[in-house]
């Protein structure tokens, strides 16, 4: 590792012109050096046997060795290094994924010079800086998700199964032979337990929560 007041920086993007963009910012600081660049994650394991960089600049949408997996494969020889996740995407799955494999950052490419040299700098001082997308999802990752206030009673699935499966009203008290009142009064239950508002809600709640088979 670096020694000296200079933060060793490691750029690692498929990207020739991202690259080459983030080479021309770092040499318009006089703390920050760039001592190599990769264009996928392994190649970027390999620059770190030989360079061991302070911070690593780590794209996540690569061919070969995607940023997730090299954060994680680097952090585990190298515990020391910081990495930078950024990337033009806002999906959360790469958010959550590359946190977890251990980056300290993570940044959309769209921050200005300033705001990159700074979250290298606090990177190596051991503070986080994430972009306000990634927080927002990190935030969101932390509320719990609606659950029924009680549990189904057994005829009451059947009739939210039947729902799904697009009977009306009618059709769901002839298959079970029971009233049409009988029907809405299970239908306003179900609503009320799924915390919902419309048949619409209660059909995608009950699928994405797996309440009914299909």
């Amino acid at each position: 590792m670096n020694t000296s007041h200079t933060i060793q920086v490691l750029l690692v993007d498929d990207h020739n012109v991202v690259r080459s963009g983030l080479a021309t910012f770092l040499r318009a600081y006089d703390d920050l050096e760039l001592v190599g660049e990769a264009k996928n994650g392994l190649e970027a394991l390999n620059l770190c046997h030989k360079k061991q960089p302070d911070v690593i600049l780590m794209d996540l949408k690569m061919p070969e060795m995607d940023g997730i997996a090299a954060t994680r494969a680097i952090l585990e020889d190298y515990p020391g290094i910081k990495i930078i996740a950024m990337t033009s995407f806002e999906e959360e799955e790469l958010v959550h994924g590359v946190l977890a494999a251990g980056a300290i950052s993570y940044l959309l490419k769209n921050v200005t010079s300033d705001e990159l040299a700074k979250a290298i700098r606090e990177a190596v001082s051991g503070r986080s800086t994430l972009s306000p997308e990634a927080a927002r999802v990190l935030v969101q990752a932390t509320r719990p998700t609606k659950q029924p206030l009680f549990e189904l009673t057994e005829r009451e699935r059947e009739v939210l199964n039947l729902v799904v499966q697009g009977y009306s009203n009618q059709q769901i008290a002839e298959t079970l032979v029971i009233s049409l009142a009988t029907v809405k009064a299970h239908i306003s239950s179900i609503l009320s337990k799924l915390q919902v508002s419309s048949r619409a809600e209660a059909i995608s709640y009950a699928i994405k929560h797996k309440l009914v088979s299909l």
